[in-house]
């Protein structure tokens, strides 16, 4: 089972997504700002079941949050880079406590293959990414080494379901 977000433990299995579950997906992605009639009206339901249908997939995880897609580069950030970092064995858990702390950090996974840790940052310039990488990454005890991909140019794509 997976964990809950902020330590509230275990979640529940997500209950199954039908047709209609998806579409509001869909929706909320491409405009987390959409009204629930909007939403009901163009997934051919009440507002009450827009409504009981949205909180749900909230209530079961699916849906992790409300945001603002930002362009990093107009909002300061112009810097961006990929870092791979291989880790010391089952260390996991605090080194992505630590990561979340890092100013810039907005995507960490741990994933299998050449490298343990794979981190998404966006820093005003590169200055700011060297510190980042050779100061607070590199201290980190249980970090074995880095590897900075700098990112030239990027795109958010609409996901499709």
């Amino acid at each position: 089972m997976a964990e809950g977000q902020e330590g509230t433990g275990p979640l529940q299995p997500a209950r199954p997504l039908d047709a209609i579950d998806q579409d509001i997906l869909r929706m909320l992605q491409a405009d987390g700002r959409a009204s629930i009639r909007s939403v009901a009206e163009r997934v051919h339901v009440s507002r009450a079941n827009a409504y009981a249908r949205i909180n749900r997939l909230v209530e079961d995880g699916v849906i992790r949050g409300f945001g603002a897609r930002v362009d990093h580069e107009r909002a300061g950030h112009g810097t961006s880079a990929y870092i791979t970092l291989k880790i010391v064995q089952n260390t996991w858990r605090t080194v992505r406590e630590q990561l979340r702390q890092l100013p810039g950090a907005s995507h960490i996974a741990l994933v299998g293959g050449d490298f343990d840790v794979l981190l998404l940052v966006h820093t005003p310039d590169n200055r700011t990414l060297r510190e980042l990488v050779l100061t607070r990454l590199q201290a980190i005890p249980e970090v074995l080494s880095t590897r900075t991909l700098l990112v030239f140019e990027e795109e958010d794509l609409e996901p499709q379901w």
